[in-house]
């Protein structure tokens, strides 16, 4: 039901987009996330946008690099990586929930297969 895209090899300090196409209906009313896990290391929450694409939020570790959009009309959650690091090296994966949006990754019902990021130093 999620589909998410846009991973690749990116050297430090360049850029990247992820889309995420879901089939949810209606995707007006879910919440969305995007989590990403390290080799090795707990999936972890990276960006939300709400149902009501007012509220949204980041981990401490993306502020300012990652923005976090949706395109209702089109079922589309994108996140707009800048500033890359090594460190954000990880599969990305996208989720949804109906109504409110949490960075607890266990509210998140709904998980697609994940897009891997690779950044170079």
């Amino acid at each position: 039901q999620l589909q998410a895209s846009g991973g690749g090899l990116v050297q430090a300090g360049g850029s990247l987009r992820l889309s995420c196409l879901a089939s949810l209906r209606p995707f007006s009313r879910y919440s969305m996330g995007w989590f990403r896990q390290a080799p090795g290391k707990e999936r972890e929450f990276v960006a939300g946008i709400a149902w009501n694409v007012v509220n949204t939020a980041y981990a401490d570790s993306v502020k300012g690099r990652f923005t976090i959009s949706r395109d209702n009309a089109n079922n589309t959650v994108y996140l707009q990586m800048n500033s890359l690091k090594p460190e954000d090296t990880a599969v990305y994966y996208c989720a949804g929930r109906q109504g409110t949006m949490y960075s607890d990754r266990t509210r998140y019902h709904v998980w697609g297969q994940g897009t891997l990021v690779t950044v170079s130093s």
